[in-house]
């Protein structure tokens, strides 16, 4: 699994000239889901993004979460994360998730982040499975961490 976290000042989906998703100050996240990939490695993923410490403090450093500033989150479906571009210049996507899995993987990210933050400032934005989204955002730093499920 493979979350593209931007650290934004604002962001947002639009399917069809309509907003699907829209955020201030937070976190834009691309999600790509492979065959292999469980709710489990999910969790794991999940835990920690909501940890992830990426945000300045009144010094300066970057020690703060999305919950210590009153982020929000916008997730979107990504399966061009897993596009493998060693062989010619048309990408293969063959190792990402059938849209049955990626999808479940997907909802269960969504939910199990909207039932994290129930009671906090955190607002839980998406876009659509599967629509050809536009995405829209302002990097703040610019500040984009690559969170692979391998590497944790």
């Amino acid at each position: 699994m493979k979350f593209l976290i931007q650290r934004v000042k604002e962001a947002n989906v639009t399917i069809d000239g309509r907003v699907s998703g829209s955020i201030g100050k937070g976190f834009f996240v691309l999600i790509g889901v492979t065959e292999s990939d469980t709710k489990e490695i999910a969790d794991k993923m999940i835990k920690k993004l909501m940890g992830l410490r990426i945000f300045s403090d009144s010094e300066g450093k970057t020690n703060l979460a999305l919950s210590d500033v009153g982020g929000s989150l916008l997730l979107v479906s990504q399966f061009t994360l897993y596009a493998d571009c060693k062989k010619g210049n048309r990408p293969s996507f063959i190792k990402s998730g059938s849209p049955q899995h990626a999808e479940e993987i997907y909802d269960y990210i969504v939910e199990t982040c909207r039932s994290l933050t129930s009671g906090t400032p955190i607002k839980v934005e998406t876009g659509e499975f599967g629509a050809a989204m536009s995405c829209s955002l302002v990097n703040d730093g610019p500040f984009t961490i690559d969170l692979d499920s391998d590497e944790l």
